[in-house]
């Protein structure tokens, strides 16, 4: 059985989605924004900050799971700049010291006008 994972320590789904689907064994976490839960406000327009509060928001959902980083075994990040790519690296490597497998694309932009998102796959 499926059981949704919601917490109000990251933001809420800005659709018809949930913030995280528990499928088995399997933890698999939406497209993670860079958008302060408490406000609801777009992190500052500059890359490092945006990426840290994707991480903060990653960390929150897994929390409400029972998981943490190191159960984390896929990311698909996606940047709406490819020249962000190393100071993105410089956030997501404190985060994702497990080295999970990962994908990293540019698009052409992003929900909010966000410079960052992420979705995450994890082993429960």
């Amino acid at each position: 059985m499926n059981q949704i994972i919601s917490t109000p320590a990251a933001p809420a789904a800005i659709g018809p989605y949930s913030q995280a689907i528990q499928a088995g064994g399997l933890l698999f976490l939406s497209g993670t924004m860079p958008i302060d839960p408490a406000t609801g406000a777009l992190a500052e327009p500059q890359i490092a900050a945006q990426a840290e509060q994707v991480m903060k928001n990653i960390g929150a959902v897994l929390q409400a799971a029972g998981c943490t980083f190191e159960d984390v075994v896929k990311t698909t990040c996606f940047l709406a700049d490819m020249a962000d790519f190393a100071a993105f690296n410089e956030i997501y490597a404190r985060y994702f010291t497990g080295k999970p497998a990962r994908s990293c694309v540019a698009v052409k932009s992003l929900p909010k006008g966000a410079l960052v998102e992420v979705e995450v796959i994890a082993s429960h």
